[in-house]
């Protein structure tokens, strides 16, 4: 029997707030180091140092790594996603830059919403929810075709990477689904993480070897950025954000997944002095706004309804 999911309470939103800093740094991360290593050599090296500490951390809790509850097929599928969603965005960052990565690459909200309203009866979307949805692909639309592209040095091609980091995003809703949907809805968070690290190690392991992007220029900065992704964002950032999947549902956490594109400007801007086009910016907004409306619909609509009353 599937647990009830809780609404949100102070708990889950001062972690989801630390999680949107924390996310929309690592493209910051990834983008400040790629020219002294790929930023899929990077996410591989650091999904197998995280995979190595989640294994520890069960063991520790005495939980075994292999079992037979049914969530090794969607474990299996999960980390091909999770791969997926990575491979796509580390190879965004080669073509755009990392603030327009950390908007694009959080349009997964509306991915997961649409899947899970497909799929489960509790998620289904509300009108004001498809405006949400709307208006958030008109600002991806914006943010694609807005932007003067002139005094981007580090986006060679902007527009390719853009793209790239909409099916990630993609990607990253998929996985969503998937896991609300099987087995691992109500497996251990460390299970489930252990499976994407798996499956992002190998697969951009191999990616990398395949593309050819191994080379590797050993500086303190690219030590501290794997040291940081492994630790802060594989590990702990992915370990909270399912447990918050398996506590509260999906559509009420996500609508606080607005604030990523919005720290990742700043900090696109702030530490790597990216451009700031005004259309960009303005399509982010809409973006943002959409995922208020798409993941914030129930509390919304009681506002409103409390509002009434009261006049």
């Amino acid at each position: 029997m599937v647990p009830d999911r809780k609404q949100i309470d102070s708990q889950a939103f001062s972690l989801m707030v630390l999680l949107c800093l924390i996310w929309a740094s690592q493209q910051i991360a990834l983008k400040a180091v790629a020219t002294d290593i790929a930023p899929i050599f990077q996410i591989s090296i650091r999904s197998g140092i995280a995979a190595v500490l989640v294994a520890l951390l069960m063991m520790y809790q005495r939980v075994p790594l292999i079992t037979s509850d049914g969530t090794l097929k969607p474990g299996l599928l999960v980390g091909a996603l999770f791969a997926l969603e990575f491979l796509l965005m580390g190879e965004g960052l080669r073509y755009t830059t990392a603030s327009h990565i950390a908007v694009f690459l959080y349009t997964a909200p509306f991915f997961a919403a649409l899947g899970l309203h497909w799929r489960l009866p509790e998620e289904r979307l509300a009108l004001g929810q498809w405006v949400g949805i709307a208006l958030a692909f008109v600002g991806v639309a914006i943010a694609f075709l807005g932007p003067d592209r002139n005094g981007y040095e580090n986006a060679p091609n902007m527009l390719l990477g853009d793209f790239l980091g909409v099916l990630a995003g993609a990607a990253w809703g998929a996985t969503t689904v998937v896991v609300r949907c099987s087995a691992l809805s109500n497996a251990l968070a460390t299970r489930t993480l252990l499976y994407q690290l798996i499956g992002g190690f190998l697969i951009l392991l191999l990616a990398t070897v395949v593309t050819g992007q191994t080379a590797v220029n050993f500086t303190p900065q690219v030590i501290a950025s794997v040291a940081f992704q492994a630790t802060v964002v594989s590990f702990f950032s992915f370990l909270a954000w399912f447990w918050l999947l398996r506590k509260y549902l999906a559509s009420r956490i996500g609508v606080f997944s607005f604030m990523t594109p919005m720290f990742g400007i700043v900090l696109g801007v702030w530490l790597l002095g990216e451009p700031l086009d005004p259309s960009f910016l303005f399509g982010a907004v809409l973006v943002a706004l959409g995922i208020v409306l798409v993941s914030g619909h129930a509390w919304l609509r009681q506002y409103a309804l409390q509002w009434r009353a009261k006049r």
